[in-house]
């Protein structure tokens, strides 16, 4: 994770879209190196054109500041994902996945063949009881959106959910808080509240935020929605109440004041879900309010907050132990700090182990059902197959007294069975023909997504202080022009060459996997443990033949350099067709 390799992080908001550029230091800190940012300027009641509208604003974004594509970790709106906190009893670790299986089942208000699910354990009670998480957000809704953000050319390797990356973001850089920390993520359409309190989380999405206001100031003046969004960024502050004087512009003080109710109704959920969180959850009583979202800086919300809390409210700055590279503009950055919380949350997924690490990313690809009903036919087969003997049986029992008109007859019948015979097989033939082009398809969609599996397997078994610089296909070593020229038939000299395996030369049959470590001065030992730690993670995987995985090159005996190298041969269990 050295060196210059770029980490992109997008979050997609419910009406602003956020992307951060950021690189690794050789201090493993996590600089940002360029962001943009930009409203969709949709109106709540007509998103129609929201895929097209996300992916043509995507792209502009990446553009606008030479932003280059690659890989991509997104984040969706926590709105759209389903969260429950949920405590499960004491129970051994081999039975922990089972029972959050089941929990999700019980819990996931929809069918769980149709959502895309994760946990993640965030600690135990004083009880003993295991603390879970579980975000489930529906299928159809997150294919869709990495549809949209694989089509500018990105490729995403993580789906995160907003609230978990702001919660990541707020422990890496207010990490030495004591007490009960309360986030106000004050959005476009909602308002998502985080409890964070020494390892515990608690969260909850209040469907109050920026568009409630605006939608209530379109209501007063009778105008559409963007320009009421309009009129309140231009003149809009929460009112102050009490003794203050209104402002002489009478558009201003109407507004102020809507803004005024908003966030007091604001607060009564806040409220709520403070006393929620002490008398269900255990927890302590706020000792601060942190502010973010992009409708939290309407003026005077912090004081309005401030005075309803009566504890001390600030700004979250995401950026405070973040390296910012020196050609950014500090002041265009502050402009907008006070939403990039979910993205430089986004950055530390690849940079650290994050205090929660959940993933969304969908199947791309499904397997195929066939259409083709073949009950009827069997049963079809069946009956025929049970009516021949009788059939036979019949025509013996009477050939001794009616043996001329009774063998007239059973030949009829037998012409009639034969016809309907050959109609079976030729149903049969059909069935088969169609079999064939299934498993033809299913054999296309297997290749399509045998790479991003693949690669996916191969993250999950990284190893602490390893990374990988280069997975490089190898077909068989074989393959030689002497090679070639034995196995070429004598009779068909332009046959193909075929390796040992039986596997086309044109199959992939083992993986050159070259990476690099952070050398152990104190122990140069651990530099070879932590490579054959990974060998022997890939050869628990099933994508690679376990005899298969050798280190061609281990890291060096001795060395004064901070990085090693090493190489390793990982053959695939089955070869995978160019």
């Amino acid at each position: 994770m050295f060196g210059n390799e770029r980490i992109l992080g997008l979050d997609i908001g419910a009406n602003t879209l956020k992307v951060g550029e950021f690189e690794v230091t050789k201090g493993q800190a996590l600089r940002l190196t360029n962001f943009n940012y930009a409203d969709l300027g949709l109106d709540p009641e007509h998103e129609e054109n929201r895929k097209a509208l996300l992916v043509a604003t995507i792209r502009n974004m990446l553009k606008e500041k030479g932003i280059k594509h690659g890989k991509v970790i997104f984040s969706v709106s926590g709105q759209s994902v389903f969260t429950r906190f949920v405590k499960l009893p004491p129970v051994d670790e081999s039975k922990v996945v089972q029972i959050i299986q089941y929990e999700a089942q019980q819990n996931v208000p929809f069918p769980i063949n149709e959502v895309v699910w994760d946990y993640q354990l965030v600690g135990t009670n004083a009880q003993g009881e295991l603390e879970v998480v579980l975000l489930a957000i529906k299928s159809n809704i997150i294919e869709e959106l990495q549809e949209g953000v694989d089509s500018v050319g990105l490729r995403t390797t993580k789906v995160d959910v907003a609230p978990m990356a702001l919660y990541n973001a707020m422990r890496y850089n207010y990490g030495d808080l004591e007490g009960c920390t309360v986030m106000l993520d004050i959005g476009a359409r909602t308002t998502n509240l985080l409890f964070i309190e020494k390892n515990k989380i608690f969260s909850r999405s209040i469907p109050i935020a920026g568009n409630a206001i605006s939608q209530s100031v379109a209501a007063e003046f009778n105008i559409p929605f963007n320009e009421a969004e309009q009129l309140k960024r231009r003149v809009g502050f929460v009112a102050l109440g009490g003794a203050y004087e209104e402002p002489e512009d009478q558009a201003q003080a109407r507004v102020s004041k809507i803004i005024r109710n908003v966030m007091t109704r604001l607060h009564a959920e806040v409220a709520r879900s403070v006393n929620f969180y002490r008398t269900q959850q255990g927890g302590g009583a706020p000792a601060r309010v942190f502010l973010s979202g992009g409708s939290s800086i309407i003026p005077y919300t912090d004081r309005f907050f401030h005075e309803k809390l009566q504890v001390q409210t600030e700004y979250f700055n995401p950026f405070r132990n973040i390296e910012i590279a020196p050609d950014i503009s500090k002041e265009d950055l502050s402009k907008c700090a006070h939403f990039f919380g979910e993205v430089v949350g986004l950055g530390l997924r690849q940079l650290t182990e994050c205090p929660i690490e959940v993933n969304l990313l969908p199947t791309t690809l499904k397997s195929q059902r066939q259409g083709e009903q073949k009950r009827p036919y069997l049963a079809g087969v069946a009956a025929c197959l049970l009516l021949l003997p009788l059939t036979w049986w019949g025509y013996e029992a009477r050939i001794a007294g009616l043996r001329a008109q009774e063998l007239d007859a059973v030949k009829t019948q037998a012409q009639d069975l034969d016809h309907t015979k050959r109609q079976i097989e030729d149903e049969i033939a059909r069935i088969a023909e169609i079999k064939g082009k299934a498993d033809g398809i299913t054999g296309l969609v297997g290749q399509r997504t045998a790479w991003a599996s693949l690669l996916h397997d191969i993250n999950l078994r990284q190893v602490a202080n390893l990374w990988i610089v280069s997975l490089s296909p190898q077909t068989s070593a074989d393959n030689t022009p002497a090679a070639t020229k034995r196995r070429l038939s004598p009779g068909n000299p332009t046959a193909a060459p075929a390796n040992e395996s039986g596997a086309p030369a044109n199959a992939i049959l083992t993986i050159r996997i070259a990476g690099e470590g952070l050398h152990s001065f104190q122990n140069p030992a651990r530099d070879l443990e932590a490579v054959e730690q990974l060998a022997n993670n890939l050869r628990q995987s099933p994508f690679f033949d376990k005899a298969g995985v050798d280190i061609v090159e281990p890291p060096p005996a001795m060395t004064e350099k901070e990085i090693f190298t090493f190489v390793l041969r990982a053959r695939l269990a089955t070869p995978i067709k160019m």
